[in-house]
């Protein structure tokens, strides 16, 4: 076997199809973002704006932000030290579960070391607490959620994305007396689209199923305090389990479950993901937990309006040039081109000839054929830089020849 062979097959048919992932070097200036340095292969540097970060409110150059983790560092040092069951449980990690705790008014909260690992290890656990326990699963899940599902060796039912009716087939066919989980999304990352959250709630009390809900798309920017489109439709009380991201809205790193003090209690027991991995530095978790308290209250709001009027103005501009974006009410805002080697070919040109950087996202992250640009507005991406935005992708898609939908007005 020559494995360098193999290794050269498997990369060079991702370069054939167009869906090779290419790192960008990107250098984020604190108290400039969206503005950043990109510096090219050859060493030299570039000024661009980004336009496809996670970093939804500019959370992570807030200042209050910066000088709780600067205070932590000077206070502790750099990293935890272990595991949090060896030295790796501060006040800083307490504080932080308690504000999420809070925030989506459980009784507790267990941070991990990103929303990935939350989902993983939780729900890989979770059968070992209820033996037998059947796992309802959204076909457009994050890939976390249906590893953790796939890795945990019990049994899983997938239902048509957004499908109550498939949904209500799948629980009414399995046994009355087996337990039962149905996991879901608020927002659906690549389209921009809700989940039906009071209609599959509803299912789940009808058939006495456990409640599981990524919000990693939603904390932060929905919600009277940042508490997600589960507190906006005042579902809080409803949901067993809700996932969350401190490394988007927040501004940080890290992810997190909340739920009932003994559900908590049991997974921070029994999941190995959360047992054998050292825990967040206590300067990130201070960080988050500034970050989310700051986001409960006025400031949070005003951002929150801010992020979504943003939105909004990007979809309308790009709606009037007939560009074909998909517009599901969220922040979210992906425009299909539709082919893999235009998609990486805007990307480029994006970066190199407008200083616009924005990941092309491709198969397997999205179907074939739906292959697309995600742009993700903020509160700091302001008039100048949304000019900007909108006349580069005017240009290009006539320069790609790309078709347009009948013009706007």
């Amino acid at each position: 076997m020559d494995y360098t062979a193999k290794l050269d097959e498997a990369l060079q048919r991702l370069h054939d199809e167009g869906r090779y992932r290419t790192f960008i070097d990107i250098e984020r200036k604190r108290g400039q973002f969206p503005h950043a340095t990109w510096t090219k292969p050859d060493g030299s540097e570039q000024p661009v704006t980004v336009w496809c970060g996670n970093d939804y409110l500019g959370m992570g150059q807030h200042p209050s932000v910066l000088a709780s983790m600067k205070e932590a560092v000077d206070a502790t040092g750099a990293g935890s030290g272990g595991t949090r069951n060896i030295s790796g449980t501060t006040v800083y990690h307490k504080r932080l579960e308690a504000e999420i705790a809070d925030l989506h008014q459980k009784e507790a909260a267990l941070v991990f070391s990103s929303a990935y690992i939350a989902n993983d290890a939780t729900l890989s656990t979770l059968p070992t607490l209820f033996p037998g326990l059947i796992i309802y699963s959204d076909s457009l899940n994050h890939a976390s959620m249906i590893e953790g599902i796939r890795r945990n060796g019990g049994a899983k039912r997938i239902f048509r994305h957004n499908d109550l009716d498939h949904l209500r087939a799948l629980l009414a066919a399995d046994d009355p007396e087996t337990p039962k989980l149905i996991a879901f999304e608020s927002i659906y990352s690549m389209d921009g689209d809700f989940g039906p959250l009071k209609e599959l709630c509803d299912l789940a009390e009808e058939f006495n199923a456990l409640t599981y809900l990524d919000e990693v798309h939603a904390v932060g920017m929905y919600g009277p305090r940042g508490g997600g489109v589960a507190e906006r439709d005042g579902l809080l009380d409803r949901i067993d389990i809700v996932n969350g991201t401190l490394g988007k809205a927040f501004g940080v790193f890290g992810g997190y479950i909340a739920a009932s003090a003994k559900m908590c209690d049991a997974v921070r027991s029994y999941a190995p993901g959360f047992i054998f991995t050292t825990s967040i530095p206590p300067a990130v978790a201070a960080g988050a937990a500034t970050s989310i308290a700051f986001l409960k209250g006025e400031g949070g709001v005003k951002l929150r309006e801010e992020h979504q009027t943003q939105a909004k103005i990007l979809k309308l501009r790009l709606k009037g040039l007939g560009l074909p974006i998909t517009d599901n009410g969220s922040h979210i805002v992906p425009l299909i081109v539709g082919d893999p080697k235009h998609t990486k070919l805007m990307s480029d040109m994006m970066l190199e000839h407008y200083g616009i950087y924005v990941q092309p996202v491709n198969f397997p992250t999205v179907p074939r054929g739906t292959e697309r640009l995600r742009f993700t507005p903020s509160p700091v991406h302001g008039p100048r830089e949304m000019d900007a935005l909108v006349h580069a992708l005017d240009a290009l898609w006539s320069h790609c020849a790309l078709n347009r939908a009948e013009m706007a007005g």
